[in-house]
């Protein structure tokens, strides 16, 4: 059977199992897998469903997330995003309404640094566009200081 492109999540995974001190069977029980599937999982012979990598996770006591972008289901800007949101939500200190409040604040900043990197961007794409322009001071044709006239 060929190893399919899940990144390097075999090798995390079997590196994290190792550091908690779990079996291969012990994670698959904790899990709730079977104990083949995770080996096949961990060689690359597999490639997991979100929920199993979700499951592994919490067995593993390490973020879901993570998991998902090493498997190549989220990419690393949606990972810190919803890695943000989770600590917000999870966060014992605060109520509902704080919560909700600072969810709000952080989207409405994301949304800001998007439309400013956005303009920034068409900026520079319109400032290129005119840099090779010739300028006012020395039109196309008309001598220099420098070129002799004939």
């Amino acid at each position: 059977m060929a190893s399919l492109n899940v990144g390097n999540l075999g090798e995390y995974l079997r590196e994290q199992r190792r550091t908690a001190q779990l079996s291969l069977r012990q994670l698959a029980d904790a899990a709730g897998v079977s104990n083949p599937y995770l080996s096949q999982i961990e060689r690359g012979l597999r490639k997991p469903s979100a929920e199993v990598l979700q499951q592994v996770a919490k067995a593993l006591r390490i973020s879901a997330e993570t998991l998902y972008v090493r498997a190549g289901i989220l990419d690393e800007k949606e990972r810190d995003e919803l890695e943000t949101r989770a600590v917000i939500l999870a966060d014992p200190s605060i109520n509902e309404r704080q919560k909700q409040v600072l969810l709000q604040i952080y989207d409405s900043f994301r949304k800001e640094n998007a439309a400013e990197a956005a303009a920034a961007a068409a900026e520079a794409d319109a400032g290129a566009g005119t840099a090779a322009e010739p300028s006012a001071e020395s039109p196309i044709g008309a001598p220099d200081a420098e070129t002799p006239l004939k």
